[in-house]
């Protein structure tokens, strides 16, 4: 079977820290969102043959379905708690063979071993493939659809929430998975780029005006530069990277 990699993006408004933070604006000017730069890089690579949301139900999440259209992609609407169904509905929706996942929160991706890590990922018949050990928000995840039905059917409430691949991470003799190789320099503790709070989204406003010349194909490396050289920067999230590198911690299966 010719294997079909499509990129869903799970949505919905909702955050006690920052609410709508798919839709906040990385440049306010030109009105350019976090889901905006996300999207567009994607639709840059050949491979991807398509790009769904996954929409969470509710009428606060309408507006995304708004935004589906106005970027001519295609979109499901499921269940808020279970976003490993959604997943798997965006799967069937575009007959795809695997899915790439990322955060619709995070918008600045390391593309630049992505489609490396989808051709190794065919080549070897993976089930699971997976960039950990990077910056928060930087990650993404490769995995094969009938690997996701399998973890909705066989695992718990706990596996069908948003970290839809716990029950393959817990399973590693079940499935066959590979966490691909990262260069040291991506493995920063002492960074993050993902919107979660209001001083992320600072931070990752900055990172864009720097850089929007390059977008939306802004290179981690260099961001990883531009903050060495700007401390302050730095120390706008730095109270978030401990909490939220302990959390990804305790799912991520070594």
């Amino acid at each position: 079977m010719k294997r079909k990699l499509v990129a869903a993006l799970a949505c919905r408004h909702s955050g006690s820290r920052l609410f709508g933070k798919p839709f906040q604006n990385l440049d306010i000017k030109n009105n350019i969102k976090v889901i905006d730069n996300i999207i567009d890089c994607f639709k840059q690579f050949s491979f991807i043959k398509e790009i769904v949301l996954g929409i969470s139900e509710g009428e606060v999440n309408k507006s995304f379905i708004d935004y589906a259209k106005s970027k001519k992609i295609k979109y499901i609407i499921g269940d808020e708690r279970d976003v490993l169904s959604r997943l798997i509905q965006c799967g069937d929706k575009t007959k795809a063979s695997d899915i790439v996942r990322v955060s619709s929160e995070s918008p600045f991706l390391l593309f630049e071993i992505l489609k490396k890590s989808w051709e190794n990922h065919k080549n070897k018949n993976n089930d699971f493939t997976t960039a950990d050990n990077v910056i928060d928000g930087t990650g993404f995840e490769i995995i094969n659809l009938n690997a996701l039905k399998y973890s909705h059917k066989y695992g718990k409430k706990k596996h069908r929430s948003e970290l839809c691949s716990l029950f393959i991470r817990e399973n590693l003799n079940i499935f066959k998975c590979e966490q691909i190789k990262i260069n040291k320099m991506y493995n920063r503790k002492d960074l993050r780029l993902t919107v979660d709070y209001p001083e992320d989204l600072i931070l990752c406003r900055e990172i864009y005006s720097k850089f929007k010349k390059d977008a939306p194909l802004i290179k981690i490396k260099n961001i990883i530069s531009f903050l060495d050289k700007n401390k302050k920067l730095i120390n706008i999230t730095k109270k978030f990277t401990k909490e939220g590198y302990f959390t990804m911690n305790k799912w991520i299966k070594k």
